[in-house]
């Protein structure tokens, strides 16, 4: 085959911090839905539910509720889980196999443990299109996501 397949970066979007928490503790804060709802949101967005089932195939159900009090709901399914390494999910398929009516990215977390307690903390959204990875963009992802995972270290240093 001889057709240009687009480029992966083209349509990724990624938030990389080094943590001073150990990547246990990070784990948790992703995997755990009290603990979700601390953090997932920037605040002063709240997270009121936090459904997940921690598997491969599994899924996960969350609901962001906005000041004014609109609910934003993100099914997904988790399509890989390695305890305290990895999480990579979908919003591709709102529960088992079942497709959503329109899928927009795969987000990848991984938690590096570099040592010291310290951990590189790298959320990845992969998006079928440029379109939709420039639509996430100008929705604000670098600011949203970038203070979600300030508030989830700060979140983890208290475990």
């Amino acid at each position: 085959m001889n057709a240009t397949a687009p480029q992966a970066e083209d349509r990724e979007l990624v938030i990389t911090r080094i943590i001073d928490v150990p990547r246990e503790k990070l784990y948790r804060c992703w995997t755990e839905p009290e603990l979700m709802k601390q953090w997932f949101a920037p605040k002063p967005y709240t997270t009121p539910v936090v459904k997940t089932e921690l598997r491969a195939g599994g899924a996960s159900l969350i609901i962001m509720k906005s000041p004014d009090g609109q609910e934003m709901p993100n099914a997904g399914v988790y399509l890989e889980v390695v305890p305290n390494e990895k999480l990579v999910f979908t919003d591709a398929f709102t529960s088992a196999w079942v497709p959503s009516q329109k899928p927009f990215m795969v987000a990848t977390i991984t938690f590096d443990d570099l040592g010291g307690g310290k951990t590189r903390y790298t959320a990845t959204a992969h998006h079928w299109s440029k379109e939709d990875r420039d639509a996430h963009e100008k929705m604000g992802f670098h600011e949203g996501w970038g203070r979600c995972a300030d508030q989830l270290a700060a979140l983890a240093a208290t475990l």
